[in-house]
């Protein structure tokens, strides 16, 4: 029976071993040499980066959505939760202290270890007692687990900022939609006041018998079809204006703001890849914050294998009967180790340990996979912007083109030099190009605001946004100590 129990324990641990997943890790973190990124590094870019637009409506607005915004209280709620998690594992590094009392009415066995005259009777047993445990941190367990839990609290106060500087962001790309929606809205305005121009003249020149009543009605159909586009551009302008008051957590609240005083030519920013560009990075930076927090958790299982010791201690009474509980003879107290060392599992703590191995090479992917996306934002923000900086040249020069043979094209229509359709050709023409330059004046400013994010938006490594981020990780720090 003995040699048949042996077989099986031996047939278990070699069945665990054979099915046992690695524990080797397979994914490395990116070399930032291997990106091809530029040799100039990023410019300097300001804390408050959006006064640059010297519009002190956009400043408050920003403001006040980096005070209220909810997305960011949840941020900050998980750097407090991370810190709260670091705290709480060092803790057990220290010793614990606990007391108990109880006192219970119990009927004693006639059989069992009671003597008489307590067997077989109904007695109370009581215990007062304070218990001692420390665990002694001898191979390194706790210490991987607190700066696993660091790690955490780095990576939460690093996706605090990514999230603060997000909002920034998406504030001023909100408020540069609004400026873009009132500049199209006087688009479509200017083209109401001209086409009814047109419509005005149109008749003047039926009834004197020089145009056909069809002219008259396709200038009115014109006429009409602006009337829609301003309708549809001032419901685009009350959508682009609610955008914001939400960014800002104000809701109807901010509906009535001012038209915004945009400098359309602030943020002077790169043309090629930074060299700096994944230090400049929050994400990224709380992505290797991730990959760190997984190399101990990878550690906490290692060490698994290894004895846990603890120091034990208790002192107290214990006592059949209420009366000499707290007697000097029912006192009672001891010390002394505790040694847990595993044997066989089966394999659980093996499994435990791929586990953690597997964990870290999806961190290290995640992280991968967020380099080479951070690459491919900044790379297409900078052809967005090149492109669109030469749109916009190209388009001031058509502006200029269109508006003059507008103005040709009406001054020969009054004159009975041009027919309806050449001035009303020439109208649309310059109505798209005022459209194309307001929208693109616009874009260019927003497309310099993407840049400028997917450059870090102001993020400095191993400096952090907020009061509260600070306080988490000087107060790591000095858990550390």
């Amino acid at each position: 029976m003995k040699l048949s129990s042996a077989a099986f324990l031996v047939s278990l641990a070699l069945a665990s071993c054979v099915s046992a997943p690695s524990t080797t890790p397979r994914e490395k973190p990116l070399d930032p040499e291997s990106l091809g990124l530029g040799k100039s590094p990023a410019p300097n870019i300001e804390d408050k980066w959006w006064q640059a637009f010297d519009d002190s409506q956009l400043d408050t607005f920003v403001e006040r959505a980096l005070a209220r915004n909810p997305s960011l209280s949840a941020a900050l709620a998980r750097v407090r939760e991370a810190q709260s998690e670091l705290s709480a594992t060092r803790a057990l590094t220290y010793p614990q202290l606990n007391f108990e009392a109880d006192e219970t009415r119990e009927h004693f066995s006639e059989t069992y270890i009671y003597p008489p005259p307590y067997a077989g009777t109904m007695r109370w047993i009581g215990d007062v007692q304070a218990n001692l445990s420390w665990s002694l941190d001898l191979f390194g367990k706790q210490q991987s687990e607190i700066d696993r839990a660091r790690a955490g609290v780095g990576a939460a106060a690093l996706d605090e900022t990514a999230a603060r500087l997000l909002l920034a962001g998406s504030v001023t790309e909100a408020y540069i939609a609004v400026a873009r929606a009132q500049a199209l809205t006087k688009v479509a305005q200017d083209a109401v006041t001209e086409r009814e121009g047109i419509a005005s003249l149109t008749n003047g020149r039926v009834r004197a018998g020089l145009d056909t009543p069809a002219a008259q009605k396709q200038a009115e159909a014109l006429l009409a079809l602006s009337r829609e586009d301003l309708v549809r551009a001032k419901a685009d302008e009350e959508r682009a204006v609610h955008a914001v008051a939400a960014l800002t957590g104000r809701g109807a609240a901010a509906y009535n703001m001012a038209p915004p005083e945009l400098n359309y030519a602030a943020l002077s920013l790169p043309g090629t890849l930074p060299a700096d560009l994944l230090a400049r990075r929050a994400d990224i930076a709380a992505a290797k914050a991730r990959i760190e927090a997984a190399t101990e958790g990878r550690e906490v299982a290692r060490k698994a294998f290894y004895p846990d010791v603890d120091l034990l201690g208790l002192a107290g009474w214990s006592a059949i009967g209420l009366a000499p509980l707290l007697n000097a003879s029912s006192f009672q107290y001891g010390t002394g180790p505790a040694i847990n060392l595993p044997i066989f599992d089966a394999g659980e703590l093996h499994a435990q340990y791929a586990g953690a191995t597997a964990a870290l090479d999806e961190t290290i992917a995640n992280y991968n996979s967020l380099v080479i996306g951070a690459v491919k934002e900044t790379a297409d923000a900078i052809t967005n912007l090149r492109s669109l900086e030469q749109e916009a040249a190209d388009q001031r020069d058509a502006l200029a083109a269109s508006r003059a043979s507008f103005d040709l094209s009406a001054r020969r229509y009054r004159s009975g030099l041009y027919p309806q359709q050449t001035v009303l050709d020439s109208e649309a023409v310059l109505i798209q190009a005022r459209h194309d330059d307001a929208a693109l004046s616009a874009d260019t400013a927003s497309a310099r605001v993407a840049l400028l994010m997917a450059l870090g938006g102001g993020f400095v490594s191993g400096k952090t946004a907020t009061a509260d981020a600070r306080l988490s990780l000087q107060d790591a720090s000095h858990e550390q100590h």
